[in-house]
């Protein structure tokens, strides 16, 4: 078997993927979600339409964030305080990728029945959406800014034998 070179981030590629993939599913959700509630109050289709797309667009791109995600987390050199934030965090993304794709779905079938209005048990669950979408984003933070996954720093006294 062959192994990567890691850089000082303890990753094979300059910096890490998975939150740049990331910042445009949580943009894309929670521009999805503006769209519709202004289009609920405005009836205007076009934001509708904007949402539609977004929710899209991000129902694919969460799975490659999530692909990324994991491939990074398995690189992550792992101490004992991080494991459940990291093990709740990885639960999350895969429940969110679930969650979003059949809210994607169900705004599928909203637009091709009525593409003029979107019902309020869809916000509902949108809202609901982005309420995990903020767990998610907390617990991601909490990774890099309390624990220091990918954080040079931390990557290097770990491998000096120093556990933070």
């Amino acid at each position: 078997m062959f192994s990567l070179p890691l850089n000082s981030e303890n990753l094979p590629y300059p910096d890490p993927i998975h939150p740049i993939v990331v910042h445009f599913v949580i943009a894309m959700v929670f521009f999805s979600f503006i769209c519709d509630v202004l289009g609920y109050f405005t009836h205007n289709i076009r934001l509708f339409e904007v949402a539609f797309w977004n929710m899209f667009v991000a129902a694919i791109a969460i799975f490659v964030a999530i692909i990324f995600g994991q491939f990074e987390a398995g690189l992550a050199q792992v101490y004992p305080a991080v494991e459940s934030t990291l093990n709740f965090h990885t639960v999350m993304g895969w429940s969110l990728g679930a969650i979003l794709s059949i809210i994607a779905a169900w705004r599928f079938v909203i637009r091709d029945r009525n593409p003029l209005k979107v019902p309020p048990a869809y916000l509902g669950a949108a809202t609901f959406l982005v309420c995990l979408v903020f767990l998610q984003v907390y617990l991601g933070s909490k990774l890099f800014w309390v624990y220091g996954l990918h954080v040079e720093p931390v990557v290097e006294a770990m491998k000096q034998g120093v556990s933070p």
